[in-house]
C-alpha cells in the first residue's frame, strides 16, 4: 500500500482509501482492498491514539494486497504509523 498522511488540526484522525479498477482490478476485488484496508486501520487504532497530532489518510491499494494475509497489511500499516510518530516534533 502507498500512503498519504497529512496534519489535519481536527481532534480525530480521517480516513480516505483508493483503489483503482487500472491497479486493482474488477469490483470485487477492489471492494476486497478496501475493506481490509478500513480493518487495518480500525485496528490500529490504539497506535493512532498513541500519536500526538491527528492525520489525514489516504492509502492506495495495490494488487498484492489481495494475495497476502490480512496480517500482513496491518503490520504494513503499523509500519507505516511508526514512521510517522518517529516523523513528528517531540
Amino acid at each position: 500500500m502507498t500512503a498519504f498522511v497529512r496534519p489535519n488540526g481536527l481532534g480525530h484522525h480521517k480516513l480516505g482509501i483508493t483503489a483503482s479498477r487500472k491497479a486493482i482490478g474488477n469490483a470485487v476485488e477492489r471492494n476486497r482492498s478496501k475493506r481490509l484496508l478500513r480493518e487495518a486501520f480500525r485496528l490500529s487504532q490504539e497506535a493512532l491514539d498513541g500519536l500526538e497530532i491527528r492525520y489525514d489518510w489516504v492509502l492506495n491499494a495495490r494488487r498484492s494486497l489481495l494475495k497476502v494475509k490480512s496480517s500482513e497489511s496491518l503490520e504494513e500499516f503499523q509500519k507505516i504509523i511508526a514512521r510517522v510518530s518517529s516523523d513528528e516534533p517531540k
